[in-house]
C-alpha cells in the first residue's frame, strides 16, 4: 500500500484582514480599480444586509466588503487615503 503525501499548508494563507466596506457599487469599483493599478492583492465579497439592519445602512441591500493581505494592508491604506474626498466618505475603513 502506497502512502499519501502529506499536504503542506502554506503559513501565509488565511491571514486577510478587511480593509474597507461601502454601499456604493461606483466607489467599490474604483477602490478596486486603485488597487489593482497598484498591484495590491485583495478579495471583494458582496453581502446581503438583513432587512432589520439596514436602516443602519441608510437602506442598502448589500454591502461591499474588500479585504486584503495583512502585509499589503498599510500600502493599501495609504492608497486609499489618497483617493478623491468624495469617494473616501463614502467608504466605512476598518483599522488593525
Amino acid at each position: 500500500m502506497a502512502k499519501r503525501a502529506v499536504k503542506v499548508v502554506d503559513k501565509n494563507i488565511d491571514h486577510d484582514v478587511e480593509l474597507c466596506r461601502t454601499t456604493n457599487a461606483r466607489v467599490g469599483s474604483h477602490t478596486m480599480q486603485l488597487l489593482i493599478r497598484e498591484q495590491i492583492p485583495f478579495t471583494q465579497v458582496w453581502k446581503r444586509i438583513p432587512f432589520y439592519k439596514r436602516e443602519q445602512y441608510k437602506g442598502a441591500k448589500e454591502i461591499c466588503v474588500i479585504r486584503t493581505h495583512q502585509n499589503q494592508y498599510s500600502h493599501a491604506r495609504r492608497i486609499i487615503d489618497g483617493m478623491e474626498v468624495s469617494y473616501r466618505e463614502r467608504l466605512m475603513l476598518h483599522a488593525i
